[in-house]
């Protein structure tokens, strides 16, 4: 049984050559990387190929599971965010040694997911079988408020892994200002600013940073601003997508739609 769902997975994805073809190299570099590790005993970064390799037939069980189609733009680049997120972020620390790396990644997600929810509510409006019809506004409000949701859910898991796991999922920065009504004597809510803030001195070690840590809080705010951005572009897609029916063909690259019955 597992085999034969398997088959059908990688004949779904052979479909489409060029979505075949990234699929492919992207599993052999996996794959490789996983024997890597076993070689080494690093199972953690083991655990991340496997769940890179699993996470790679998403695109092709969605569609067979739920009888749709999915752009093959659309699933390139689902393929290669999994790899940017987990291999090339993880594995090859390309969040702490690129620039804005994680930063790039949130921006997809926002516009990705709200792809998605685009499709989800375009798809009731396309059902011949559900009395379900609204207007482009509202379908574009819907993708916005999907992608922006699931960004904050994000950040709660983010949040939790860190307080619960002891992990850093949200990033810390060193800034050299800070401002804050906890410093004030007088407990009279006045902000009190300090700035040049050149050392950092914790238990009464002097650490070798030059500023104060922020835990976590620009990260968080960082990654929300920046999924708001990739939200509200595709918003903007597909309200025009559906205002014009038919002639929306960039935007025709990212939303799923149901398989005919010749597909």
């Amino acid at each position: 049984m597992g085999k034969s769902i398997f088959k059908d997975l990688r004949n779904n994805i052979k479909e489409n050559k060029s979505t075949f073809v990234v699929y492919l190299i992207l599993r052999i570099i996996v794959i490789a990387a996983l024997v890597v590790a076993l070689f080494r005993r690093d199972f953690e970064t083991a655990y991340v190929c496997c769940l890179s390799l699993i996470l790679f037939l998403a695109p092709a069980f969605v569609e067979k599971t739920f009888k749709l189609y999915l752009p093959s733009t659309l699933e390139i680049i689902v393929l290669l965010f999994i790899f940017a997120a987990e291999i090339l972020g993880e594995i090859a620390y390309f969040y702490v040694r690129v620039p804005h790396w994680d930063t790039i990644l949130h921006t997809v997600n926002g516009f990705l997911c709200a792809a998605v929810g685009f499709a989800l509510v375009d798809l009731l409006n396309e059902s011949k079988s559900i009395k379900f019809q609204l207007s482009p506004i509202f379908v574009a409000i819907v993708a916005f408020c999907f992608s922006m949701t699931i960004g904050v859910f994000w950040e709660f898991l983010e949040f939790t892994c860190d307080i619960v796991l002891k992990t850093d999922m949200q990033k810390d920065y060193i800034i050299n200002s800070i401002s804050s009504v906890a410093l004030d004597p007088n407990n009279t809510n006045k902000t009190i600013r300090i700035s040049d803030i050149e050392s950092l001195i914790i238990n009464g070690n002097a650490l070798d940073v030059k500023g104060y840590i922020d835990i976590g809080l620009i990260d968080t705010m960082k990654d929300l601003i920046v999924n708001f951005v990739g939200a509200a572009v595709f918003s903007v897609i597909g309200f025009f997508y559906i205002k014009n029916r038919g002639r929306g063909k960039f935007a025709e690259k990212f939303i799923p739609r149901v398989r005919k019955a010749d597909e």
